[in-house]
């Protein structure tokens, strides 16, 4: 008969999980050390399959482990969200929702957002991740993803909030070297990583002999070096209004438009944590894209 995995057991990896030691997961369940021991070799024994590697670093938890922790933590989760409506009513919206974006879109639009209703919710806990791909949500280690394509994966459902559009932008002495001599400022410009960018497509296109002095792995870094007066970059124009001292110093690039989406898995819409973030951030989002 297949061994039939318990809430004791989930508890007990979860625990030596996070202490990496006997001791502290001993400590974290409120046991002596000898009984974790023993639970966890006669788990392995059931299931046929070890658990953790003992080495100088500690416990180091197997695929398998990880696997077993992440489905306890939920758990743990969902039992904290059951306490919450039970002491203050069914009407509450409780539990942890993992959103990734990117550093520039974290900054520049999710923040502000968030910062405008999140205190209304105290039970709603947010894990923030960022990332330039779409990797952490198909991996489902995301519930919520905010991004910028015009593509979005087929796979995922959501909603476009509006588009983003690229300004060179830099500190305003920059501003008429930029009309007369373009190809003679220091730019600062995406490396390999983001090869593909629009604005690297835009660039090799319309200032074929510019040299970027800068490469950064990131918008948010590049924006740091923009607004440090290193140079000037291609933007997207919500950020550019809100880093000081930094002035758009073009008109929208063509070609760089791109879509804002706010995208989950389909197995997410149901939650009701994850559709209140949808039906919070919508309008903010849609309303600080469209002043731009």
């Amino acid at each position: 008969m297949q061994y039939q995995i318990s809430h004791a057991d989930l508890s007990l990896v979860l625990a030596l999980v996070r202490g990496r030691s006997l001791a502290k997961a001993a400590e974290l369940l409120r046991v002596d050390v000898s009984t974790v021991f023993r639970s966890i070799r006669r788990m392995e024994a059931a299931l046929g399959t070890a658990l953790f590697i003992k080495s100088r670093k500690g416990y180091i938890p197997t695929g398998t482990a990880q696997a077993l922790a992440e489905q306890a933590e939920r758990a743990e989760q969902a039992l904290d969200a059951a306490r919450v409506a039970l002491e203050h009513g069914e009407q509450v919206v409780s539990g942890t929702v993992r959103l990734t974006c990117t550093d520039a879109v974290l900054h520049s639009l999710l923040l502000p957002a968030l910062a405008e209703f999140m205190p209304t919710y105290p039970a709603l806990s947010l894990e923030l991740a960022t990332s330039n791909t779409f990797a952490n949500l198909s991996r489902r280690d995301a519930d919520l993803a905010l991004r910028l394509t015009n593509s979005p994966p087929e796979h995922l459902v959501g909603r476009c909030l509006g588009s983003a559009s690229y300004v060179v932008s830099g500190l305003e002495h920059y501003r008429e070297k930029l009309k007369q001599a373009p190809t003679s400022l220091p730019w600062i410009a995406p490396d390999d990583t983001m090869q593909d960018h629009a604005t690297e497509v835009w660039r090799s296109e319309h200032l074929p002999g510019v040299t970027p002095r800068y490469r950064c792995s990131s918008i948010s870094a590049i924006a740091q070096l923009v607004t440090a007066g290193l140079g000037v970059a291609a933007l997207p124009d919500y950020m550019a209004h809100t880093l000081p001292g930094v002035e758009p110093l073009s008109d929208a690039l063509p070609g760089c438009d791109t879509e804002v989406w706010l995208l989950t898995r389909p197995d997410c819409r149901a939650l009701r944590s994850v559709q209140t973030l949808f039906d919070e951030l919508t309008p903010r989002l849609r309303d600080a894209l469209a002043r731009q």
